[in-house]
């Protein structure tokens, strides 16, 4: 019999979100009948933790073979070692250098996956370096790796679905997953309330529109920077403030980017903030911020809080929190698992569909397919309200 988990233990921890993903049980159960994966190697990059164990317990309920490994600085040891005693093949840990990442990456991509479950196109980006096909198809979650697979930053070497695209997660997972952990994993690493405080968030996508609005809702002033014209006059309709980021940042006590691209927020908008502002990232990629920049020209680094830093810049002192990287997943338990539920349902489907279709698909990024769309919603649906049309 397992073990009984230590109280207050990452096991312990997944014992309790095994039991409030119920679109994944429900998936679960129908894997371990259908066996959608049976033979199949599935590859898989992701945040190792609570959440992620169940959607990769629920992959190999399906019959999959898992090799799995986590993204950068966000993987929790213990989730690593649950999931090995489990038997599968997860590689990673929480301090792991920039090399021993990609070379993790590499291990996943030279298991030879028959599908591929991505996060921030970090897997896809190896593919065509390592000279690997054969893969079937695959997901991506996130903003960032649609951006890089359609913006040709990364090969698209075969059918990828796009969790991101899907109105589900657009609205559960970025707008009110981000928005709300990205306001209390804040609040409660600094310890302060953005309560008539000035707060800038950079990018107004889903994820932007979400902290936007958890910000207000908590007595933020917030201003919303946004290089999209259409984006810019949604926020200025919603009654936010609406301006560049180099004026923004003169008055911002607060400053959140999330726009999915690297280098946005520069050392010279860094330098205009008052004293004592913060600096918080809450887009896929550590690099959002330009901290190489601001440790080239600032007078004085010191360390604080967890993996923070203050910076003497000309106003005052400046923190960037969490070394740029994501907030709510570096200083916070990551999004609502009840969010996190919907997209990764979306992940285990969108799979399982993959292995009947892809062949007809072409080497893109695709949109979650309809049905999949309407089948999460109504499981949703009979959980949260009992609604059965």
């Amino acid at each position: 019999m397992p073990s009984t988990p230590e109280p207050g233990s990452v096991a312990e921890r997944i014992v309790w979100t095994r039991s409030r993903m119920g679109l994944l049980a429900g998936i679960a159960e129908e894997f371990s009948r259908t066996r959608p994966f049976a033979g199949l190697r599935i590859g898989v990059c992701i945040h190792l933790e609570p959440k992620t164990v169940v959607l990769l317990e629920t992959l190999r309920a399906g019959g999959a073979e898992v090799v799995a490994t986590g993204n950068f600085g966000t993987t929790l040891d213990e989730a690593v070692a649950v999931l090995r005693e489990e038997g599968i093949d997860a590689v990673g840990s929480a301090n792991l250098s920039p090399d021993e990442h990609l070379a993790n990456k590499a291990y996943v991509v030279g298991s030879e996956p028959d599908l591929v479950l991505d996060n921030g196109a970090e897997l896809a980006s190896l593919i065509e370096p390592l000279g690997r096909r054969g893969i079937r198809g695959g997901t991506e979650e996130t903003t960032t790796g649609a951006l890089r697979l359609r913006g040709g930053e990364v090969a698209c070497l075969y059918p990828m679905i796009v969790i991101n695209d899907s109105p589900l997660k657009l609205i559960f997972e970025n707008e009110i997953g981000v928005g709300q952990t990205m306001l209390e994993s804040l609040m409660r690493e600094t310890n302060t309330t953005p309560a008539g405080k000035s707060v800038v968030v950079v990018g107004y996508g889903w994820c932007g529109r979400g902290i936007a609005k958890f910000f207000r809702d908590f007595g933020g002033l917030v201003t919303v920077v946004d290089t999209d014209p259409v984006r810019a006059l949604d926020a200025a309709v919603r009654g936010y403030e609406v301006r560049t980021l180099l004026d923004a940042a003169t008055t911002a006590d607060m400053l959140i980017t999330v726009t999915g691209h690297p280098g946005v927020i520069t050392a010279e908008a860094l330098f205009r903030m008052p004293d004592g502002a913060i600096v918080a990232n809450a887009g896929h990629f550590g690099t959002e911020i330009d901290i190489d920049g601001l440790e080239a020209v600032a007078s004085e680094a010191q360390d604080v809080l967890t993996e923070s830093r203050s910076y003497r810049v000309p106003n005052g002192t400046v923190t960037v929190l969490a070394g740029g990287n994501m907030l709510n997943l570096l200083c916070g338990s990551g999004n609502p698992l009840e969010t996190m539920d919907v997209g990764f349902a979306m992940q285990a489907l969108s799979l399982a569909w993959m292995v009947t279709h892809a062949g007809g698909l072409d080497n893109v990024a695709i949109p979650v397919p309809t049905e999949i769309n309407n089948d999460v919603a109504l499981r949703l649906l009979k959980i949260l309200r009992g609604y059965t049309p």
